[in-house]
């Protein structure tokens, strides 16, 4: 991930307290942020599901690159200070060398979670109920495309929407 802070040096610094939130989950997509040093933990609902410290971690992106809200929170752990791209599109179309690290960290953690429900697949195939799912489960995510954005108008509104 110190690949990222090589593409960034030039974006302002930020230092945050501990105990404030630097994304808030379903917040307006705004900056993406690079961790130089200090620590957070992300949230989903409520449930925090991952400790970062390493630097270079970035934060942000997913809302960004989506164009939706933030999909999870993001709360520091520990003073921390990060790098601030305001635009974040702006900021991985200008240097595809900082897009290629964020591509490379989103393939990372989506090799993590297919292993690991790949696991979880091979555990409870056989099962009834809820456990039984995961196959079902499986192949929305595995095959889930986003739909094609097509313009249109009040008048000739698009069929397929």
């Amino acid at each position: 991930m110190d690949g990222l802070l090589a593409h960034c040096g030039d974006l302002p610094a930020v230092t945050i307290a501990a105990g404030e939130c630097l994304i808030e989950q379903g917040a307006v997509a705004g900056p993406l942020y690079v961790l130089v040093e200090g620590a957070l933990v992300v949230e989903r609902d409520g449930v925090p599901f991952a400790r970062i410290d390493t630097p270079g971690a970035v934060f942000g992106e997913m809302a960004a690159v989506l164009g939706q809200t933030a999909t999870a929170t993001a709360r520091v752990t520990e003073t921390s200070t990060f790098r601030v791209a305001d635009d974040p599109i702006a900021f991985l179309t200008d240097r595809p060398g900082a897009a290629i690290e964020v591509l490379r960290l989103a393939a990372t953690r989506l090799d993590g979670l297919t292993r690991y429900l790949s696991d979880v697949k091979r555990q409870y195939a056989n099962l009834a109920g809820h456990l039984g799912m995961v196959d079902d489960v499986l192949n929305v995510l595995v095959h889930h495309q986003p739909r094609p954005v097509r313009p249109g108008s009040a008048r000739e509104p698009d069929p397929d929407y």
